[in-house]
């Protein structure tokens, strides 16, 4: 059996919704045929690419043969199809973004952080567990080895008073 599940995504013709979450996260999953649950149902993702320019949307759907996109957020988030609100867009339009999706009754998960101060992310927070959603944010760079190393030689003194850092990530 097959469930389709309805994605609203937000900021994909952005380079990280664009590359890491679109091309190489949901679309991998579409080609292995979906993710097989324990009871033998296979969940695939079918995707709403949601954006301000038409134009980049139209092309990025034909690229990757989704047949659903629009400029339209609002008319996106009352589809009852769609039930998971993804956002990769603005860090400072998160949050706003985020409650409307939480009072349209989506599921949401986003780009981090989820909100550039703290009150704005207990809100955002709070919210989604009032509303009695599933909720996640993008945490991929927190447990690879070289942070996880570099963390524990911070924890235990090996630099010394640490007055500045700087760093750098590629893909």
């Amino acid at each position: 059996m097959e469930k389709r599940l309805g994605i609203v995504m937000h900021g994909v013709t952005g380079r990280m919704g664009m590359n890491q979450h679109l091309s190489r996260s949901i679309m991998a999953i579409r080609r292995q045929g979906g993710v097989a649950l324990s009871d033998g149902t296979k969940v695939v993702p079918d995707p709403i690419l949601v954006g301000r320019n038409a134009e980049k949307l139209e092309r990025l759907a034909l690229e990757h043969g989704i047949g659903r996109w629009t400029t339209d957020l609002d008319a996106a988030l009352r589809n009852p199809r769609d039930e998971v609100f993804f956002d990769a867009a603005s860090t400072q339009l998160r949050p706003v973004l985020l409650r409307k999706a939480i009072a349209a009754g989506k599921h949401v998960y986003c780009e981090k952080p989820v909100a550039t101060t703290l009150g704005d992310a207990l809100s955002l927070y709070r919210a989604a567990r009032k509303a009695k959603i599933k909720h996640g944010v993008v945490q991929d760079k927190l447990w690879l080895p070289g942070l996880l190393k570099i963390k524990s030689l911070r924890d235990s003194g090996f630099f010394g008073r640490v007055l500045s850092v700087r760093g750098a990530f590629s893909y």
